[in-house]
């Protein structure tokens, strides 16, 4: 997939996403969680050509301008969309699959300060509230949703929702809306 095309996949998931998107132009232009990631390819790129210093100061001025701070070590996967986006910091070794949404506040970071797999890993389809931080060299299964202020340490299976802290997984029923279940005032905390 082509660099446009792939731009044009980013913002259709913006707008999908966010029922405050009027038009293409504007999130093309205004979105600051778009620009981190469009950014961090560029860095990511750098990264994985061994041009560390560059790459660095790539996601440094990403973090200036957006306040979004990702790692280009990080993996990000397909139609990944940060709502807001002030103050999401993702680490080094984290791993974002496709259509992920992630609000402001959040960290996927890490717990120790060991070489190696630090940092979680979000499957498909994760939604993450506003202010959640998941620690550690944990997974996330698909099509889970992370609370708001959640704060989460293990491992979950998929179509989970995790609330509180520490966070505690429970399984979804059948129907219920990710985008609801992010405004339910039963998952904030």
């Amino acid at each position: 997939m082509g660099m446009i095309a792939r731009m044009r996949e980013d913002i259709a998931a913006a707008r999908l996403r966010d029922p405050a998107a009027r038009s293409s132009l504007e999130v093309a232009l205004l979105y600051p969680g778009l620009h981190a990631v469009w950014a961090h390819r560029v860095s990511h790129a750098l990264w994985r050509r061994r041009l560390r210093l560059l790459a660095r100061a790539c996601s440094q001025i990403s973090r200036w301008l957006t306040g979004i701070e990702i790692h280009p070590g990080a993996r990000i996967g397909r139609r990944f969309f940060i709502d807001h986006g002030m103050g999401v910091v993702i680490g080094e070794t984290a791993e974002v699959g496709d259509d992920v949404l992630m609000y402001h506040g959040v960290t996927l970071g890490g717990r120790t300060r060991t070489a190696g797999k630090r940092h979680p890993t979000l499957q498909d389809g994760v939604a993450v509230g506003a202010g959640a931080k998941i620690l550690g060299p944990i997974t996330i299964g698909a099509h889970s949703v992370v609370g708001a202020n959640a704060v989460v340490t293990r491992d979950a299976p998929a179509d989970s929702i995790l609330v509180g802290v520490p966070a505690k997984p429970r399984q979804r029923t059948v129907g219920e809306d990710t985008r609801a279940l992010l405004t339910a005032p039963d998952y904030a905390i």
